[in-house]
């Protein structure tokens, strides 16, 4: 068992269910946390302080001014320094637990990385804001034969699930009686308080999981609203599909067959387009900078970005290649935007 400071987990010691023999398994776990925005950056916090002995963080995404109402670890210098969310969270959760073994991948998640993760992870955590990068987490958990839990939450509601394999329908199962289109926080806003809850229901079912709790675990799915005071249960085991290509009896695991990933896409309620890197024809920083000055807008260069202005758009182009044009959601009009500066 960990032995820095002794009494640091005394009081989670003493909750029975845990003891000192679910610490002892805490303290050898090891996480993923896709997503470090709201989610994120509270269940990263909630699982160091209860002394997780590894966690991978992913996220492609910077910190910005409107995330600080909800997102509990940034503060006005991310912001006004536009930190990737990544290595803000890094520098707060080494300073809340030095012991923590904190690895951070500053990039779009992809099938090398959902892969490597699911195999040398106890567990997958879902702080994610779109479907698709659901199902991404729900094959390679599936593959990987590890749990992974799910947590959603926009307005004053949340819902959450913990998804094992064998034990009931997969997410992609779930697919058809979902909603094509969610509301977002962009489009309805979103209290802090749901954020909370929805992290620490989600905290709980992982907990419940790393100390050999899983009979403890939920068997429905869990949605609730702060603002009515209302709650629901639902149960999914009949959702469950014979031939269901992730979960049933001959899986394909469809999103993790590596086909060639649009170049273009629009990312959820955010009026931007993102432009993956095209292997073929890298864009570095100082092409960046270059073309920044050329439009004649407004160049900011940071070790991780270049941010400019062209076109009556703002252009933000990472050090991996990755670009994010604000400004507008419509894919055809990114695409018009990045060609007309980058050819």
């Amino acid at each position: 068992m960990n032995t820095f400071h002794g009494d640091r987990y005394s009081r989670q010691i003493r909750f029975s269910p845990i003891g000192k023999s679910g610490q002892s398994e805490l303290e050898q776990a090891s996480v993923a946390v896709i997503g470090c925005g709201a989610l994120g950056s509270a269940i990263a916090e909630t699982l160091t302080r209860a002394g997780v002995a590894e966690l991978h963080l992913v996220d492609r995404d910077y910190v910005e001014w409107s995330n600080l109402q909800r997102q509990q670890l940034f503060t006005e210098q991310d912001a006004e320094q536009m930190t990737p969310k990544v290595e803000a969270a890094r520098e707060r959760l080494l300073q809340i637990r030095s012991d923590l073994r904190l690895h951070t991948y500053f990039e779009d998640l992809d099938v090398n990385l959902i892969r490597r993760l699911a195999a040398g992870c106890s567990l997958i955590m879902d702080a994610t804001d779109n479907f698709e990068t659901r199902l991404l987490i729900n094959d390679a958990a599936l593959e990987a034969r590890i749990p992974w839990i799910y947590g959603a939450c926009v307005g004053s509601s949340g819902t959450v699930f913990p998804f094992v394999p064998e034990r009931s329908a997969c997410f992609r199962c779930l697919l058809p009686v979902l909603p094509a289109a969610n509301a977002t926080c962009d489009t309805v806003g979103i209290i802090a308080p749901a954020v909370q809850v929805t992290a620490a229901l989600q905290c709980a079912e992982a907990m419940k999981c790393l100390t050999g709790n899983g009979k403890a675990l939920r068997t429905k799915v869990h949605h609730f609203d702060l603002w009515t005071g209302t709650q629901l249960d639902t149960g999914i085991s009949r959702i469950r599909k014979a031939d269901c290509p992730s979960c049933g009896p001959a899986p394909t695991y469809p999103s993790l067959i590596r086909s060639a990933r649009p170049a273009y896409a629009s990312l959820c309620g955010r009026d931007t387009v993102q432009v993956l890197p095209d292997p073929n024809r890298p864009v570095t920083l100082d092409d960046a900078e270059r073309i920044g000055h050329r439009a004649g807008g407004k160049v900011r260069r940071t070790p991780h970005f270049v941010e400019f202005h062209a076109l009556e758009a703002r252009f933000i182009l990472f050090s991996n290649g990755r670009m994010l044009i604000h400004g507008t959601g419509n894919i055809d009009e990114g695409r018009t935007l990045h060609r007309k500066l980058f050819g």
